[in-house]
C-alpha cells in the first residue's frame, strides 16, 4: 500500500459528546453525511492528520496504545484506511 494523507479540508468537530467529520456539501457543511469516529479512530486521526503516512505506521500506533497483536492491529489499520478511502476523506 502506498503513501497516503487525509484530505485538508476534512476536519474532525465534537458534537453533543461525539466527535465527528461533517463531509463538505455544495454549499457548505453537508450535515445528512457524518462520519462518527469512536476513540480509537479519533487517536489514529490525531496521530496522522496532516502528514502522509503508510499502513505499517497505523499499525504501530495501535500496537502501541493498545498492546494488540501485530496481526490484529494489521486488520484493523486495514480496515479503518477502507472506511476512509470510500468516504473519499483519504
Amino acid at each position: 500500500m502506498s503513501r497516503m494523507k487525509i484530505a485538508e479540508q476534512y476536519k474532525v468537530r465534537e458534537m453533543a459528546g461525539e466527535h465527528i467529520i461533517v463531509m463538505p456539501g455544495r454549499y457548505g457543511a453537508d450535515m445528512t453525511r457524518v462520519v462518527a469516529l469512536n476513540p480509537t479512530s479519533l487517536y489514529l486521526w490525531e496521530q496522522l492528520s496532516g502528514r502522509d503516512f503508510e499502513l505499517d505506521e497505523v499499525v504501530n500506533l495501535l500496537v502501541k496504545r493498545y498492546d494488540v497483536a501485530p496481526e490484529i492491529a494489521r486488520a484493523d489499520a486495514q480496515k479503518w484506511i477502507e472506511q476512509l478511502e470510500n468516504c473519499g476523506i483519504l
